[in-house]
């Protein structure tokens, strides 16, 4: 049921994607805002105890709410984890930005382009080159797509329910929300971390397994480390190598230029690239769904 549940909830987003995400974000916000005031001390035990208090009761809440259902009747438990996997999953929250980018590179409109990545990053106001538009709307999708897809369905296949799905979404918001707070959002950055660790390494073996393999693994083992975000090198090292091609290196930046370490082997990011991350996110998305059909389909047997 739960393989079921990921493919109708996957097909759904794609059908009708959630229009309403930004109203979702404004209410967690606000949440996190109101435990930031009441909180926030300075100190990491009260960081701690914040954290617990929004992602707990919502947890416990998941599996007690499926449990519910599921002894009321199975078929309202299985639309209780589409539901949560429609909220929790979020492809089209960023492939609209990754296609728009595009057909931009692909019409020539390097302008547009340019435009389309601030809005997606965040403005900065420097002035990219063609390659550097490329290879930074590659990155922002590798990342995006375990972020928003991968690593939500791990967590959503280990934990009854939609339980690990909702841990996973809310951690990784506070941990957006928290990390610039110091001792406050210490614990934050440290549960994520936690939730990444096993996350970002089957998300860059599932990469490695539908593009180059020997390249994928050899970048994660060698270059991934050297990444500002270890988490997010995994994935971008394993990217680059099975598709072949060169991510990181230094970017001007509106504090400054970035001394960021190369990533992957093989060519400098360029048009055809864009196809192939496409390409490499859906091939990874499809293995990850056979496996989980495969495994329940022994279960049953």
């Amino acid at each position: 049921m739960g393989v079921v549940a990921i493919i109708v909830a996957l097909l759904l987003e794609q059908w009708r994607p959630l229009d309403n995400r930004k109203h979702v974000h404004a209410v967690l916000s606000a949440w996190a805002g109101w435990l930031e005031q009441q909180f926030n001390g300075g100190e990491r035990r009260h960081g701690t105890v914040a954290w617990l208090v929004a992602v707990l009761p919502a947890f416990a809440a998941a599996i007690a709410l499926h449990a519910a259902l599921f002894w009321v009747h199975p078929l309202l438990a299985f639309l209780f984890n589409i539901a949560a996997l429609y909220f929790t999953l979020g492809f089209r929250q960023f492939s609209h930005h990754f296609t728009d980018i595009q057909l931009a590179v692909k019409s020539g409109d390097m302008e547009r382009a340019r435009a389309l990545l601030e809005e997606w990053r965040g403005a900065s106001g420097v002035v990219r080159t063609r390659e550097e538009v490329i290879r930074l709307a590659i990155e922002e999708a590798l990342v995006a797509s375990h972020r928003h897809v991968f690593g939500v369905l791990l967590w959503y296949v280990l934990l009854p329910g939609p339980s690990g799905a909702i841990l996973y979404r809310m951690a990784a918001f506070l941990k957006c929300r928290w990390q610039h707070l110091g001792a406050f959002g210490r614990f934050a950055e440290r549960a994520f971390a936690l939730l990444e660790w096993p996350a970002v390494r089957l998300t860059a073996a599932a990469f490695a397994v539908v593009g180059d393999f020997e390249d994928a693994v050899y970048c994660w083992r060698t270059q991934a480390r050297s990444w500002a975000d270890p988490g997010a090198g995994v994935v971008l090292a394993a990217g680059a190598g099975a598709m072949g091609v060169r991510l990181g290196m230094p970017v001007q930046e509106v504090d400054g230029m970035q001394p960021r370490p190369e990533l992957g082997v093989g060519e400098p990011a360029d048009g055809p690239f864009l196809d192939s991350t496409v390409g490499l996110v859906w091939r990874a998305l499809v293995v990850w769904v056979f496996v989980l059909l495969i495994i329940t389909i022994v279960r049953i047997l």
